[in-house]
């Protein structure tokens, strides 16, 4: 088979490459779509649809669907029987089904308590003539990483799964290979289905996801690439050996992409080490914010930021010209140098956030609100955020602001309130670990 590289934009259309895939296969047959349409509405109405800002959402669910078909159906499809990938189907389509989690990457013994418990996936199973104790040894396979508690645990659980189901040695070892097949499918599956722009947002929605820190972004995903196709190389040539030229060609482009993004981060920080590079925060005039120039160099810093954090993005250009918001810049070196990122916010009324947060000052016109800050790809880590973050507070307070409120990752506000700063949460979210937190200046 010949397939061109899809890029998948919502679940609709993914859902419609796969039933296409399953047309004329084993699969194709009412207890297979119904399994489809139950996960995509149980992904759906537990809020871990298309809008769920996290890695682990229903598009990467049937994204690893999709290629583990096109993988098993490829050019060395003599390796899975029917039943095969039957079992490898399904186990993919729930892989991840923890729809009532409170951290995004799923785990695998909840995952499967979860699918234990509902009556209706248990009733496909048994109405598919599958032993849903072989569909739990293949999940449990897709641990990651497999190595250490990880692996020791996953291993005793396998085992057990297998025993219980029945399965002689040789049987074992083929599941065990289709569990570690799975696993490198689950991990591929989305960079190998679009171009660098959505392998990037992939990325920055796992490390949102996981709590990760911006500047580590290019440097995990390098290593992530790197652990997959030197530490588990057979299996890796193999699934890539079975999927098309372009799915293959759209992975490793994505993948030199990433390497690419880490050496010029590299040549970023080794110049600032050298003390070649100065970054630098400024106040903005607003004269210079009524320039459109200015208001484009940093809207297209500002399009790098995650989706979560653009918290005004359709009245970008009116609040960077409202004289009532604050607006700084980090620049290389001097008042006129290159922008390389910028901090923004204003008064917490001009706001609409989460409707979860209720702040008790809304209204009393005493807050500002800073918005996540904005820098451009390679400045991250530098202290250029702490600067533009400690300019933003001085400003606010001779506009005499009391409080100062914005969101930050779970740790790092943690980390400030441990270091002595008079930090409080107002609002925790789950799964992200992304809070509102207030400060007074």
């Amino acid at each position: 088979m010949h397939h061109a590289v899809p890029e998948p934009a919502d679940t609709s259309k993914l859902k419609s490459m796969i039933l296409d895939a399953m047309s004329g296969t084993c699969l194709d047959s009412d207890v297979y779509r119904n399994m489809l349409d139950y996960t995509i509405e149980l992904f759906e109405s537990q809020g871990l649809g298309v809008d769920y800002y996290g890695y682990h959402n229903i598009v990467h669910e049937l994204e690893v669907v999709y290629v583990a078909l096109m993988a098993i159906w490829g050019d060395k499809a003599a390796n899975f029987t029917e039943e095969d990938t039957k079992y490898l189907y399904v186990a993919a389509l729930l892989h991840d089904f923890e729809p009532q989690k409170d951290a995004d990457k799923p785990l695998e013994n909840s995952v499967l308590e979860f699918i234990g418990d509902d009556r209706r996936l248990i009733e496909l199973v048994k109405e598919a003539s599958l032993d849903i104790d072989v569909i739990a040894s293949l999940i449990h396979r897709t641990v990651y990483p497999f190595e250490g508690q990880n692996k020791y645990r996953a291993e005793h659980e396998i085992a057990a799964l297998h025993e219980r189901a029945g399965l002689d040695a040789d049987q074992r070892a083929k599941n065990l290979w289709m569990g570690w097949f799975l696993s490198i499918v689950d991990r591929i599956a989305g960079y190998a289905l679009g171009p660098f722009e959505k392998a990037l947002e992939m990325a920055k929605m796992n490390a949102h996801a996981l709590g990760w820190h911006p500047h580590v972004i290019a440097q995990r995903s390098v290593s992530y690439f790197e652990q997959i196709l030197n530490g588990e190389t057979t299996m890796t040539q193999f699934v890539l050996g079975s999927l098309s030229r372009d799915m293959r060609q759209c992975l490793m482009n994505n993948v030199l992409e990433f390497f690419e993004l880490r050496r010029n981060e590299i040549r970023i920080q080794a110049e600032y080490v050298y003390e070649n590079l100065s970054l630098n925060p400024f106040i903005e005039n607003y004269k210079t914010r009524t320039d459109p120039g200015f208001v484009d160099e940093i809207r297209a810093i500002y399009d790098e930021l995650p989706h979560p954090l653009k918290i005004s993005q359709y009245t970008f250009k009116e609040t960077v010209m409202d004289p009532d918001f604050i607006v700084n810049t980090l620049r290389i070196g001097s008042a006129g140098g290159k922008i390389v990122g910028f901090a923004r916010g204003g008064p917490l009324e001009k706001y609409q956030l989460r409707p979860e947060i209720n702040d008790e000052y809304y209204g009393d016109g005493n807050t500002i609100f800073l918005e996540p800050m904005a820098l451009k790809t390679g400045y991250w880590g530098l202290g250029g955020g702490s600067g533009m973050r400690n300019m933003f507070a001085m400003q606010a307070h001779s506009k005499h602001y009391r409080y100062l409120t914005s969101f930050a990752l779970r740790d790092v506000i943690q980390n400030r309130i441990d270091g002595g700063e008079r930090i409080e949460f107002v609002t925790k979210f789950n799964p992200e670990r992304w809070d509102y937190y207030r400060v007074e200046i």
